[in-house]
């Protein structure tokens, strides 16, 4: 059955509840029943419009994840030379993860296991859409003779990701650390210095050393 895209107010209510109740208590953590009290309506209201939690989180990645996919495949095939949309991809990464951590947090930690990874097949379609957005950039680059031919594209990914949930989840420590007063100052040296620090490392695993 094709996982439902588009979806109404209420919909949009619960999905967002369920977001927070998972990234704060876990996937197993979480109830239909403590998800149902938290938006205020009965459980049968989500069962009728979800079916189970399992599809519930399926429609919350695709709720997440729909725009980015555009996004991807625009960046793959704009007018910008490979380096350029390299920056701009992982710029595309920072901004998402920033802005829904409640989701890459979820993903991020609730998927170690085989059993669930088999339940969420909609999370491996995902992943393999961005890597193909990925790949098509660096392919270019490599057709070009910018980027190395012996690049691990699928570790890109990984890459940018697990350094960010790295910086992220130690934020504290960073924050004493680099002498980061405040939450915005954190989260403006992300914008900055962090995503400049993202961008230098993959560029230096893509292109040939001079």
């Amino acid at each position: 059955m094709q996982v439902k895209t588009d979806f109404n107010e209420k919909q949009i209510q619960i999905l967002l509840i369920a977001e927070k109740l998972f990234a704060e208590n876990g996937f197993e953590g979480t109830s239909i029943r403590t998800i149902a009290k938290e938006a205020d309506i009965n459980i049968a209201m989500v069962s009728y419009y979800f079916g189970s939690k399992e599809k519930l989180l399926e429609a919350l990645i695709v709720y997440r994840t729909s725009d980015l996919k555009i996004q991807m495949e625009n960046l793959s095939v704009e007018n910008l030379d490979p380096i350029e949309k390299i920056d701009k991809l992982i710029e595309l990464y920072i901004n998402r993860i920033r802005c829904n951590k409640g989701i890459y947090r979820i993903l991020h930690f609730e998927f170690s296991s085989e059993e669930m990874e088999e339940k969420m097949k909609i999370l491996n379609d995902v992943r393999d859409r961005n890597l193909k957005s990925i790949e098509t950039i660096i392919h270019e680059g490599q057709a070009k003779g910018i980027f190395r031919k012996d690049v691990n594209i699928p570790l890109i990914s990984p890459t940018i990701m697990g350094t960010f949930f790295h910086f992220s989840m130690n934020k504290a420590y960073f924050k004493k650390l680099l002498k980061l007063d405040t939450d915005e100052a954190f989260e403006n040296y992300i914008q900055t210095t962090f995503k400049t620090h993202i961008q230098q490392t993959i560029k230096a695993l893509l292109i040939y050393e001079s």
